[in-house]
């Protein structure tokens, strides 16, 4: 069994500090606070499906993946639950946001505040043209759909369902949210159907 490694205690965490991390240690900067999270079996199983998704129609010069560091600024380095990147990024990282044209984020029970509120507006001011908040907190599993309004520095709400989601951004996507509802229950069912 190996210990949890020993941060160094810092009230405001920059790029240049996460050197010091351990390099195998999954984090994210989001205003300057450094976050370490740790995801459920079931919030990993409705990424891949999501990146499935949106991989479907994916044109050859854009790739999507998953967990991907991607550097804003100084005070924000996000890992997008789900990222659609231009192809020539595929052996880098962190990856220049400029180049995101979808960021996706699954809500967990600690990730709320940040998902829907300060991700937002990172993503929204580095340019990142769409932005989904997945919320598989509710009896049925959300999608929520933000595109950048006119300006480029803030997102406004396209979509919000719990139906089958179709889009046409960052190029023709569809999410059966009903399957992932239906798979999230079975997943959680008690007696493990």
């Amino acid at each position: 069994m190996t210990a949890a490694p020993i941060l160094p205690e810092r009230h405001e965490w920059t790029v240049d500090d996460l050197g010091d991390l351990p390099k195998d240690l999954p984090y994210e900067l989001i205003n300057g606070r450094l976050i370490v999270p740790s995801p459920t079996a079931l919030h990993q199983d409705l990424c891949v499906r999501l990146l499935l998704a949106v991989e479907v129609n994916c044109p050859s010069d854009h790739l999507v993946s998953f967990d991907l560091s991607m550097r804003v600024d100084r005070r924000n380095e996000p890992r997008p639950d789900v990222v659609a990147i231009h192809r020539r990024h595929a052996g880098r990282s962190p990856v220049p946001v400029e180049d995101a044209l979808l960021a996706v984020e699954v809500v967990s029970p600690t990730s709320t505040f940040r998902d829907m509120y300060d991700k937002a507006k990172v993503y929204a001011h580095a340019g990142v043209r769409s932005y989904w908040v997945v919320d598989p907190l509710q009896e049925r599993i959300t999608l929520t759909e933000y595109v950048l309004g006119p300006g480029g520095r803030d997102y406004e709400q396209l979509t919000h369902t719990e139906d089958l989601f179709v889009t046409e951004q960052p190029w023709k996507v569809s999410v059966d949210l009903p399957a992932l509802t239906a798979r999230k229950n079975d997943l959680l069912a008690p007696d493990g159907r």
